[in-house]
């Protein structure tokens, strides 16, 4: 209830309306129309349903606390006490103005250290960030990352207070969101679950089996383009699988850390050129460790197993895996920035797309190198 400049506000809607409007979610909407007006948090679950999906108003508390900014410090710990258990778990309290936009709020530690006739105006704190009912979830999930946000305020157009988005929500949302990156990035639905229909198994994961499919037979047709550099030197063949590997775990590996960056809201399209540039130097340093095993290794067969020109072949092999490596960290660290600020989901970028690209990429590159110094 409401009382501007009276007692402190909270809501007396019953506790987890949300968890409820989770489980309704799942249902046909005819049975949601039996069963809603049956429950006793209908009101609360109603209100959330009113919200986009995935919005910061579906997964809000509609339960808070607010007190007007003349109250005294002993006031506001008094009237806590007093309805402690409609308030529930405490997190802040909001400080509003007489229209209930709130101007800051009070941490626990500020009741409990305050002095109990200091002003809340004295001892409140105006850093917070409050979010729109319509913003998307994950945005507020970053907000909460970037600024150590516990617990978000939900206001609606007219900048009133309408809830809060508590510490629990906010985990939640983080897992989900990692939980929908995680499955694109292995090539599954971001709604995938354990317990789905073969059915929905099957239309879930078909386009991303296909699309590898496509990927694998353009791979094919690269390597059958150079059928006449094979048949002149068939240990070259014996290459393909090791760059086509360290090309696909190289995209990955840079893919994966752009995509938690971009989630967390630490790696934005104005970060791509020190990115990328930082990006290059460790897959040359990485690229570099690596040629020099291969080298090794080739040198190493070549006292047991006769080809020719081994050296000519141990150089060609280290430079091609440095040049593979090099441009699949390139690949893997710029499509996911790229895809997001032109608003496609960045982990879409990762697992099939960029492991059948590089795949392309590594080949062409290897017998481009092969061809010009070996052959």
């Amino acid at each position: 209830m409401i009382h501007s400049g009276g007692p402190a506000q909270w809501s007396e809607e019953p506790p987890k309306p949300s968890d409820a409007f989770d489980v309704l979610d799942d249902f046909p909407d005819a049975v949601v129309r039996q069963v809603l007006p049956r429950l006793r948090e209908r009101e609360a679950i109603a209100a959330l349903r009113g919200y986009r999906e995935e919005s910061a108003g579906s997964i809000m508390s509609r339960k808070f606390v607010a007190v007007p900014p003349d109250w005294k410090i002993g006031q506001v710990t008094d009237e806590v006490r007093a309805h402690a258990p409609a308030i529930g778990k405490l997190y802040a309290v909001y400080v509003v103005d007489a229209e209930r936009r709130p101007v800051g709020y009070l941490r626990l530690r500020d009741l409990m250290l305050s002095p109990k006739e200091a002003p809340v105006r004295d001892v409140m704190s105006t850093d917070f960030v409050a979010v729109g009912p319509d913003t998307d979830r994950e945005e507020v999930a970053k907000l909460a990352d970037r600024y150590e946000l516990s617990v978000a305020p939900v206001v609606d157009r007219d900048g009133r207070l309408i809830g809060r988005i508590t510490p629990k929500q906010l985990r939640r949302v983080l897992r989900e969101e990692a939980e929908e990156d995680r499955n694109l990035m292995a090539g599954l639905p971001a709604d995938a679950r354990p317990d789905e229909s073969i059915g929905r198994i099957v239309r879930g994961r078909i386009p991303w089996l296909l699309g590898g499919l496509a990927g694998a037979s353009m791979s094919a047709a690269v390597v059958g383009a150079f059928e006449d550099e094979l048949a002149k030197a068939a240990i070259l063949a014996s290459f393909i699988p090791i760059v086509m590997s360290m090309a696909g775990n190289a995209g990955i590996q840079a893919a994966t850390v752009a995509v938690q960056g971009i989630s967390t809201g630490t790696v934005t399209f104005g970060d791509l050129g020190w990115r990328l540039a930082k990006e290059l130097l460790a897959a040359l340093a990485n690229g570099s460790i690596a040629a020099a095993i291969l080298m090794l290794l080739v040198l190493g067969v070549a006292q047991i197993a006769a080809f020719d020109a081994p050296i000519t072949l141990a150089l060609t092999a280290g430079l091609a895996l440095l040049a593979v490596v090099t441009v699949a960290v390139a690949v893997g660290a710029t499509i996911p920035i790229v895809l997001d600020r032109i608003g496609i989901d960045p982990a879409m970028a990762t697992g099939v797309f960029i492991t059948t690209g590089n795949d392309i990429l590594s080949v062409m590159i290897f017998f481009a190198l092969a061809s010009l110094f070996y052959l």
